[in-house]
């Protein structure tokens, strides 16, 4: 593998002027634009494991029923949805940044897995999908051949 130097061949003034205008936008703007950002997108791990494949989400701060995995054809898509619904006559906001929060991932599933049995399990904010290979698909241990 070769590097290749990088050369930046913008002056200093035109550097100047990108960075106060991204800090302006990050800094200043970026506080109106605060209540619409939200939630994006978990985190995923995909781990492959001899028998399975797992999908691992990071979502803290959702309940197991505020998700949906639905499947078609080869396409898994695990979605979720919290509201926050915390009014009470009695308080007034001054500041409120929880706010609705939803999330959609798609997966393309592989032909080696047996869509039938996906299962799924809700722990300490990581959702897994747990996704077993079809049995022809499971790696079998190696064994030696023998030549007459």
């Amino acid at each position: 593998m070769s590097l290749v130097k990088f050369k930046n061949n913008t002056s200093p003034v035109e550097r100047g002027f990108n960075d106060l205008f991204n800090n302006f936008l990050n800094d200043d703007l970026g506080f109106f634009m605060k209540p619409f950002s939200g939630f994006q997108s978990p985190a995923v791990n995909s781990v492959e494991t001899k028998d399975h494949f797992r999908l691992e989400l990071a979502v803290p701060g959702f309940n197991k029923n505020d998700f949906s995995v639905k499947i078609e054809g080869n396409l898994l898509t695990v979605s979720g949805e919290k509201k926050n619904e915390s009014n009470r006559e009695d308080e007034t906001f001054t500041m409120r940044e929880f706010n609705h929060t939803s999330f959609s991932r798609s997966f393309t599933l592989p032909n080696t897995v047996d869509s039938t049995k996906i299962s799924g399990e809700y722990v300490d904010g990581l959702l897994k999908i747990f996704i077993p290979k079809k049995e022809e698909a499971k790696q079998k241990p190696a064994m030696e051949v023998k030549i007459y």
